[in-house]
């Protein structure tokens, strides 16, 4: 995914802080650790000599010989003691008794890296790591902004009381309660969320459907928070910001350095387009539209749209192909009920 030279070197500059602090932190714990138990660098210090003593025997004792003579080296070397593994295996088990005695897990000193795959390089091998996906994705889009809203708006804090159990308040099509209905999507979305990384999970994409205000966009957050905590990609646009990135860049000058790099659109982990239908619709807007979500569909990448549109007046405003593949490759999910900002105001007079 191309970036700008600022932007790249940006994502680097957090990975030399990410280094630092967590150096820092490590030598933190040792100071913390030998004050109270000098006999750990006792051990680590006699486990360098050991391993120097051993490069420098090999290096000498290679030189020249045969694979069976250096074998037979080595095995002089180690014959009036416990061989290099050994040693090195007992002074382990010794720092690792000392450090539970100080009640630390064995591997308390080992190296602390933020993230466990590419050692907070952003690389792995010459490929770019999925946390550096995810700093792009933050930078470019200013996802920290969807972070902020899903710490208020989580599973946490959904609340059913805005939903109606009234026989009377049954839906015709869905022959359920808002109550009823809710619950029956909550379950659905809970099982998404399991089944996220599933090599062979069917129709990875929701339709959020209904009236203003009950709910569509609150359930996305959560969605959105569960697999942020998961280390997933999300990107969250409205569908005005998400047209309106996309028509910047097609566009575009092509000398525009700054122009958004809509790839990341096409291949995060999770996109959501809330208020799909707000925006101004084209010719433009329903060709783009079609090509992100057919390629999200190809690419195997979930997508959530959410929409005050019914099925109906989706095909009407976006063609007969963009509904289709809606149908075909989405689950679906009708929202109803009274409106729960309408509500909570009510309740706040």
């Amino acid at each position: 995914m191309a970036l700008t030279n600022k932007q790249f070197d940006s994502i680097m500059r957090i990975y030399d802080q990410l280094r630092l602090e967590n150096a820092a932190i490590a030598r933190d714990r040792y100071a913390e650790v030998v004050k109270d138990c000098p006999q750990i660098e006792a051990i680590d210090k006699q486990i360098v000599k050991l391993s120097f003593q051993e490069a420098v025997q090999r290096i000498g004792g290679d030189t020249g010989k045969s694979d069976s003579e250096s074998d037979s080296h080595s095995s002089v070397l180690h014959a009036s003691g416990p061989s290099l593994d050994e040693q090195l295996d007992e002074l382990a088990e010794r720092k690792a008794m000392y450090l539970e005695n100080l009640g630390k897990p064995a591997d308390y000193l080992e190296p602390i890296y933020s993230c466990p795959f590419c050692h907070d390089t952003g690389y792995i091998g010459q490929e770019k790591c999925t946390c550096f996906k995810r700093y792009a994705i933050d930078l470019v889009y200013h996802d920290s902004n969807l972070k902020n809203i899903t710490a208020t708006e989580n599973f946490d804090r959904f609340s059913y009381e805005w939903y109606s159990n009234d026989s009377k308040d049954i839906d015709a099509a869905t022959k359920l309660t808002p109550y009823m209905n809710m619950k029956r999507i909550v379950d659905a979305c809970q099982d998404f969320i399991a089944d996220f990384d599933a090599p062979d999970r069917v129709q990875p994409n929701l339709l959020f459907y209904g009236t203003t205000g009950v709910g569509k966009t609150f359930l996305s957050n959560c969605i959105a928070r569960e697999l942020l905590n998961t280390s997933h990609s999300v990107i969250y646009l409205t569908a005005v910001e998400f047209f309106k990135k996309l028509s910047d860049n097609a566009f575009a000058d092509a000398r525009d350095k700054e122009k958004t790099d809509t790839s990341f659109i096409v291949d995060c982990d999770f996109l959501i387009i809330d208020d799909l239908g707000t925006e101004l619709s084209n010719k433009f807007t329903t060709s783009r539209l079609f090509y992100i979500l057919n390629e999200r569909i190809l690419r195997n990448r979930s997508t959530l749209i959410s929409t005050n549109l019914t099925l109906n007046q989706l095909r009407d405003q976006y063609s007969e192909r963009v509904s289709s593949r809606i149908i075909q490759s989405y689950q679906m999910f009708k929202f109803y009920g009274a409106d729960i900002r309408i509500q909570q105001k009510r309740r706040n007079s």
